[in-house]
């Protein structure tokens, strides 16, 4: 069972899809979520979920008080389950619902042209590196100039290339999933 663990609509069950997704367990989300909670990574923030499976990243941020969420997914059951879940979270809290766009994370980069403050990466874990590299690359100008982007694989699949522009800020194991997390290089003075 997948529920949205705390904020306004904490405790809410969430649906999963049947197949293809690999939701983050509650434990992963629970320990993400303190971590970006006290560094102050949340409140109002503009969040983006790509490959949102159920929504349940993107999601938890909207009822902890992320100001907008955007779930990305082009898996049609997962999308239409994405959708369900955003409806249920945006009426408890009373609030329009996060948008979900049926699309693949790279198309939809390319024609979005919004800056994001938060960023949440949970590819499915046999996703190739250089694909994941040109998804990061797609997602560098989308940043705002202090975001957080969280990445989200296999502990085998080693740590994430990225772009130039970006840089790994710390990494989280947690049995097979690690977090990584990345932020825009600070421009030099």
């Amino acid at each position: 069972m997948t529920r949205i663990i705390a904020g306004i609509a904490g405790s809410l069950t969430l649906a999963v899809p049947d197949a293809g997704t690999r939701p983050t367990s509650d434990r992963v989300r629970e320990s993400l979520f303190g971590a970006l909670e006290s560094s102050d990574l949340i409140q109002g923030a503009v969040v983006l979920d790509l490959f949102a499976g159920s929504g349940a990243l993107g999601l938890e941020a909207l009822s902890r008080g992320a100001a907008s969420a955007d779930l990305v997914e082009k898996a049609p059951r997962a999308a239409s389950v994405a959708e369900r879940n955003a409806r249920s979270v945006g009426t408890a809290m009373s609030a329009p619902p996060a948008r979900v766009h049926r699309a693949a994370a790279d198309a939809y980069l390319r024609a979005n042209a919004r800056s994001f403050d938060l960023v949440f990466v949970d590819p499915p874990y046999d996703l190739d590196d250089a694909t994941l590299g040109d998804t990061l690359t797609l997602l560098a100008p989308r940043l705002s100039p202090a975001a957080t982007v969280i990445i989200e694989r296999s502990t085998r699949s080693g740590e994430p290339a990225l772009p130039p522009g970006l840089t790994i800020d710390r990494a989280k194991r947690y049995g097979d999933t690690t977090l990584w997390w990345v932020g825009p290089l600070a421009p030099e003075d």
